[in-house]
C-alpha cells in the first residue's frame, strides 16, 4: 500500500491539534509537529504546545525535543523529519503532520538545497556582530556578496540574512546561485488539508487563547527566559512583548494587547502565504464533521 503523510495546516489557533489527535485516532496514526517553535522544551505555554493530556492522546515527534540554546533550522528539520518518517511507515501506512510554520511545511513537501556545513566560527563571528552592531552591517555586506538575493529577502529577518551570508562566505558564492527552489521527490504521497474560520471568528479565538495564556502561567513562563531573550529561539511572539513590559518600556496590559495584534499579523501572514498553494485542500471548521480520510 502506497504510504501518505498527512499535513494539517492553517493560522495559529484556527483549530489544527483538536482536528489532527481526532484524525489520528481515526486512522491509529502518529503526529509529527511541524512548528518551529513548539519544539523548545522551555517556552510550552507561549507557543501553546500540546498539553500532557493531548501528548497521551497520540504519540507525538518534534514537541520540546530541544532545548531554547540548540541550533536548529529547516535543513536540519528536514533530514530529521524525514528519518522519522521512515521509521513510522514501517509501522503506519499513513502519518499526521500538523503545524503552521510555513517553510518548515515547505522542507518536507519541497526540501531545502543542499547546502554547505557552516563553520561555527563563522556563524558566531556574523551572530556577535548582530548583537554588537545590529542588521545595518550585514544586510550592506549581504548587498555586496548577493545584491539578487538582497532585493529578494525580507530585510528585517536577520537569520535569514546571516544564514545567506554564511553561504556566500562558506563557499565564495553568491547564496542565490546555490538555491534552485527545484523540487525533491518524497517516497511517500502528500496530502495537504488547510483548516480555515471566518477572519473575525479566528481573530476572536486569538484573544481568547492569549488571556488563556496569562491564566495558564505565560507571565512566569517569560520571566524564566528573560535572561535568555537575546536567543534566536526567544524571537517569537508573545515573549518578546513581555520583555518589553520586563524592562519597564511597556505596561503589562498594553504588552498583552500587541500580543494579540501581533498573533493577528502573523496568522493573516500564514494565511497569505498558504493561499498560494494550489495543493492545498482547504476545509471549514464547520464542515470537519463530515471529512472522510481514506
Amino acid at each position: 500500500m502506497e504510504k501518505k503523510l498527512i499535513i494539517i495546516l492553517g493560522p495559529t489557533a484556527v483549530g489544527k491539534t483538536e482536528f489532527s489527535l481526532q484524525l489520528a485516532e481515526q486512522l491509529h496514526t502518529e503526529i509529527l509537529s511541524c512548528d518551529s517553535r513548539q519544539m523548545f522544551r522551555e517556552m510550552k505555554i507561549g507557543t501553546a504546545a500540546p498539553t500532557e493530556k493531548e501528548l497521551n492522546r497520540v504519540p507525538h515527534h518534534f514537541v520540546g525535543n530541544l532545548s531554547i540554546h540548540d541550533y536548529y533550522s529547516c535543513g536540519k528539520y528536514e533530514i530529521d523529519a524525514l528519518a522519522k518518517c521512515e521509521e513510522l511507515f514501517q509501522k503506519h501506512d499513513t502519518l499526521i503532520m500538523t503545524g503552521g510554520s510555513m517553510l518548515y511545511i515547505d522542507a518536507i513537501c519541497k526540501g531545502i538545497d543542499d547546502v554547505p556545513n557552516i563553520d561555527e566560527d563563522l556563524r558566531k563571528s556574523l551572530w556577535e556582530t548582530f548583537e554588537t552592531d545590529g542588521l545595518d552591517p550585514l544586510r550592506n555586506q549581504l548587498r555586496l556578496l548577493d545584491p539578487d538575493y538582497y532585493n529578494t529577502i525580507d530585510l528585517k529577518n536577520g537569520k535569514r540574512i546571516i544564514h545567506a551570508l554564511e553561504i556566500c562566505i562558506q563557499t565564495g558564492q553568491p547564496y542565490s546561485s546555490i538555491r534552485k527552489n527545484s523540487k525533491k521527490e518524497r517516497p511517500f504521497v502528500i496530502e495537504k488539508i488547510g483548516i480555515t474560520r471566518p477572519r473575525e471568528e479566528l481573530y476572536e479565538r486569538i484573544n481568547l487563547r492569549v488571556e488563556k495564556m496569562f491564566d495558564n502561567g505565560l507571565l512566569e513562563e517569560a520571566r524564566s527566559l528573560y535572561p535568555y531573550r537575546e536567543l534566536n529561539a526567544l524571537n517569537t511572539v508573545g515573549y518578546k512583548e513581555l520583555f518589553q513590559y520586563f524592562d519597564g518600556n511597556w505596561t503589562l496590559d498594553y504588552a498583552k494587547q500587541m500580543i494579540q495584534q501581533n498573533t493577528r499579523h502573523y496568522a493573516k501572514k500564514q494565511i497569505t502565504w498558504f493561499k498560494r498553494d494550489p495543493e492545498i485542500k482547504w476545509i471549514e471548521t464547520s464542515d470537519l464533521h463530515l471529512m472522510n480520510v481514506k
